[in-house]
């Protein structure tokens, strides 16, 4: 792989004691739960977060007002494998109407044991964002980023 290919990846995983279809669902259907809620577009509360399960479909906030923001775009659905979606939030955090702009993100759920899954999240294609994609990058893998998602959702199976 080439340096600005890799420079413009970032890889991060976590294993939660959960079998891998249980680890798909709640990825899928309760990522809401997991997503810091500050992590927001709309200028209103989120009161929910919803994730179409389909190709086609998106991941969008639906604020208090009923207002939404779409800011994922589902490209690939393999339920428990993996999903793949787009990142349709620009470099100043706003959403990117242009699909040539947007990274994507892919996440893939693999058995370790029939109760342990490991849960890796490859976020690729940061460059397509453009002037300032390193900044987004550093953002996306830093402390509030997606390390930030992957331990508050581990958090839920150690809840249950």
């Amino acid at each position: 792989m080439n340096r600005t290919v890799e420079a413009a990846t970032v890889r991060k995983s976590v294993v939660v004691d959960a079998s891998v279809e249980q680890a798909f669902e709640v990825f899928t259907q309760e990522f809401g739960s997991f997503r810091p809620p500050e992590h927001n577009l709309l200028t209103v509360p989120v009161a929910e977060t919803v994730f179409e399960p389909r190709v086609g479909g998106y991941i969008f906030d639906r604020g208090a007002d009923g207002s939404e923001c779409r800011w994922a775009r589902v490209l690939a659905y393999d339920p428990p494998r993996l999903v793949r979606l787009s990142w349709d939030i620009d470099t100043q955090w706003q959403l990117e109407t242009d699909p040539a702009k947007t990274s994507e993100w892919e996440v893939r759920f693999t058995s370790e044991t029939p109760a342990r899954t490991r849960v890796e999240i490859e976020h690729r294609h940061l460059d397509r964002h453009g002037s300032g994609w390193q900044a987004k990058r550093d953002s996306i893998d830093g402390d509030n980023g997606w390390p930030a998602y992957l331990a508050r959702y581990a958090a839920i199976f150690g809840r249950r």
